[in-house]
């Protein structure tokens, strides 16, 4: 039965679906993982519908496929706009672009429910910002499909906070969630005014390569090898092996009460991950991670 998302009960870990065929995951295995979740008490997933080479929502589909009664314990988070030309169009001379016209966002839902084989996306996002996005012309996309209960809740990614007043002041119900690039090593979130405005309007942060795509871990400039120093020496102090929970306490413990998108499909990754739930980081901590990636103290 469709229901309306509680944004309250929104995760604080989000499972990301991107590299879902790189996993190389049969659709049992997909399944098995999603159980695993499950009793962790991480149910949200995130999905785009050019993931995989607009492949990875239907290898999902399949998974669920198997056990259609998991469906109504996840809920499914599926970004559309983005419209990457194909081999054949950019021979051509065609170029990937952007598409927020409310013929594509109508056509992109409907067919990411076909791909997850369900009634109902919970979230639908919109990726990136569009240039020529007409605010009243995706509102009356959101309208029609919140009106045929194809989607429940609506959202952005990688929008700007004007971007946000932008579509929000064409919409009579609140956009739930902003997904945006944030982690120790990216953190502009903090200072162009968009988790200012995730806290005063109450969005979700949707914190996208919350480890900076690996390079926490392996990069070798100087500002990676300063946080390195500095997570590994605050892990000490919290008694835990993995800089990748300093880093998800880190984001967590911004008031704007963030989502973490994990991008793996490794269970022990994900239970490590839940269970930096019970670390806490003091001021002075979380402001030494701030100063390790800025490289100078605060004013």
């Amino acid at each position: 039965m469709k229901s309306a998302t509680d944004l309250n009960l929104m995760d604080d870990l989000v499972l990301g679906f991107w590299r879902l065929l790189a996993w190389q995951l049969t659709p049992q295995q997909c399944l098995s993982f999603l159980h695993k979740s499950i009793e962790l008490g991480v149910t949200w997933t995130d999905h785009a519908d050019i993931y995989g080479g607009h492949q990875c929502e239907a290898q999902f589909g399949e998974a669920l496929k198997l056990e259609p009664s998991v469906r109504d314990k996840i809920k499914i988070i599926t970004k559309c706009g983005i419209r990457p030309a194909s081999q054949f169009e950019l021979r051509k001379g065609q170029v990937n672009h952007y598409d927020s016209s409310a013929s594509h966002i109508i056509n992109s839902a409907q067919q990411s429910l076909r791909h997850f084989q369900t009634d109902r996306l919970d979230v639908l996002l919109i990726h990136r910002p569009d240039y020529l996005m007409c605010a009243d012309e995706m509102a009356e996309a959101f309208q029609q499909l919140a009106k045929n209960g194809d989607v429940l809740q609506f959202g952005v990614s990688n929008f700007t906070p004007s971007q946000v007043e932008l579509l929000q002041s064409r919409l009579d119900f609140p956009l739930i969630a902003n997904q945006i690039e944030f982690s120790p090593y990216e953190m502009k979130a903090l200072d162009d005014g968009s988790l200012d405005q995730c806290q005063r309007l109450n969005i979700k942060p949707m914190c996208w390569s919350p480890l900076a795509g690996g390079r926490l871990f392996n990069e070798q400039t100087e500002k990676a090898i300063r946080l390195r120093a500095t997570l590994t020496q605050i892990a000490d102090e919290l008694g835990v092996q993995g800089i990748d929970q300093v880093v998800y306490t880190w984001l967590l413990t911004h008031p704007s009460r963030p989502a973490v998108v994990l991008g793996t499909g490794n269970i022990d990754r994900v239970a490590s991950a839940v269970d930096s739930r019970q670390l806490s980081l003091t001021r002075e901590q979380w402001y030494r991670i701030w100063q390790a990636s800025t490289g100078h103290s605060v004013p």
